[in-house]
């Protein structure tokens, strides 16, 4: 998918079209975006992204099963993206506040770890 693709609102839009919606009481969205540095503080201009969608697909499935979740979706950038452009959205909506941030947070750290690779365009 292109980083011109990516659009909060309609991902917003489409977890809660989510049929057990009214189950839910928490959306929380991440929104990844590529910064003008690295985290050693090295300047970057970009940086190059590739996935593994089946994997992330997998990693849906399992948080989409985890207690109080209703929904959960995610979305990635593929190829060339300059600083400030999206590299990834990903939605949880669930019932309580706990359950969701646990579950965003944990699928966040296992998309980055199993599923996206990123390459740092140097400045």
């Amino acid at each position: 998918m292109s980083p011109s693709q990516l659009d909060v609102d309609s991902f917003a839009k489409k977890l809660k079209a989510s049929p057990d919606i009214h189950r839910a009481g928490m959306v929380l969205i991440h929104n990844g975006i590529v910064r003008a540095s690295s985290k050693d503080g090295t300047a970057v201009t970009g940086i190059y992204v590739e996935a593994d969608f089946a994997r992330l697909e997998k990693i849906l499935d399992e948080a989409r099963k985890m207690p109080g979740i209703v929904a959960v979706e995610a979305e990635v950038a593929l190829g060339r993206l300059d600083v400030g452009d999206d590299i990834m959205l990903l939605g949880v909506a669930g019932d309580i506040r706990e359950n969701v941030i646990a579950v965003l947070s944990s699928t966040l750290n296992r998309i980055k770890a199993e599923v996206t690779s990123k390459k740092e365009i140097k400045a």
